[in-house]
């Protein structure tokens, strides 16, 4: 029987799963339809494998002067029409909310509580056990 070499590719869309090599730069915009940057990362719990924040960068020109945001997973929701993804929270609240520049904090359970707290979502359970 001859092989078959004709199969899926690492780029090929479909029409649920966003691959993670393409998750990088996925278009994040505000409810408005305002561009507001682009994810950096998705954080994926160990236990679940599911996606619990989306790191969203925001700013910069020419890869300098970005920030990093982190923010509930929930609080997106995706747009296959604009293939990307939308906030649903404010601009000015975002912005506002925790943050880095140049070096990421430890994503630890007092630092995940905080981010949590501060969008008003159930905090997430980080423990390995």
């Amino acid at each position: 029987m001859p092989e078959n070499t004709s199969g899926p590719t690492d780029t090929a869309p479909t029409n649920l799963l966003l691959s993670s090599n393409k998750v990088d730069s996925t278009k994040v915009a505000s409810r408005d339809g305002d561009s507001l940057g682009s994810v950096h990362s998705f954080m994926v719990n160990k236990r679940t494998g599911e996606v619990t924040y989306a790191v969203l960068s925001l700013g910069g020109f020419l890869g300098m002067g970005k920030s990093y945001y982190p923010l509930p997973f929930e609080l997106l929701s995706y747009d296959h029409v604009a293939d990307g993804y939308i906030v649903t929270v404010d601009r000015r609240l975002l912005e506002g909310g925790p943050s880095w520049s140049n070096n990421a904090p430890d994503f630890n359970q007092a630092y995940a509580d905080r981010v949590s707290n501060y969008y008003g979502v159930a905090p997430q359970d980080l423990s390995l056990t």
